[in-house]
């Protein structure tokens, strides 16, 4: 018997890891430079979760250009302009069916973790699948329907984002399922506790590489 061809296209947003661009957070104890490895490495493995799942389509929603970390299986799509808000809520809007969109930038996140969202049945009495994330953001966020207008306007970047954005969807009636609370990596606390939840990525081997030269 053939199997059901998998319904959710997946969107990854992400940023070029350029230095002085992304995880300048981290910035210091490290480098910009090592910042943009850290970020490169978040992405390898948030990208090689993402390709052992099956998925109607894998985009890659991409400020800036595709580099040697992007494996075969995504199609490259350019973020819109504007906040995030706005850039969200163009991802969506250029997908048509089922989507889940998640962020570069929790490297622990397994294909485990993404399966409830994107099995066969997944959309089966649901309408968004919504994870949290530990600072009061989101990590993740599925739309059986996807609708800009869920997005926009929705204030991004504070500590109650998670909170607004599930408000939102709750207002529009949907019936919300949820994945795991993650922890996003801002800050260098956070990269220690990721990399300990999950010491066998990239993103772990990459900061046990790094963090001995950032204390000198």
């Amino acid at each position: 018997m053939t199997a059901a061809p998998a319904p959710t296209t997946v969107l990854v947003i992400a940023k070029e890891p350029l230095p002085g661009r992304v995880k300048t957070r981290l910035t210091p104890p490290y480098t910009p430079a090592q910042a943009a490895e850290l970020a490169e490495a978040a992405l390898r493995d948030t990208l090689r979760a993402v390709r052992a799942m099956p998925a109607r389509r894998r985009v890659l929603v991409l400020e800036g250009r595709p580099g040697s970390w992007l494996p075969a299986g995504f199609d490259v799509r350019p973020q819109g302009t504007g906040g995030l808000d706005e850039r969200l809520a163009a991802a969506f809007a250029a997908t048509t069916g089922p989507a889940l969109l998640i962020g570069m930038d929790t490297p622990q996140v397994t294909p485990g973790l993404l399966a409830p969202a994107l099995a066969p049945d997944a959309w089966r009495h649901c309408d968004a699948w919504f994870g949290a994330a530990a600072d009061g953001g989101f990590w993740a966020l599925g739309l059986a329907a996807p609708d800009p207008r869920l997005l926009r306007g929705v204030p991004m970047s504070t500590a109650t984002t998670g909170a607004a954005q599930r408000a939102r969807l709750t207002a529009a009636g949907l019936r919300i399922r949820e994945l795991p609370v993650l922890r996003d990596v801002d800050t260098a606390a956070d990269a220690a506790a990721v990399a300990a939840a999950v010491p066998g990525g990239r993103f772990a081997a990459a900061l046990a590489r790094l963090t001995p030269a950032a204390g000198r």
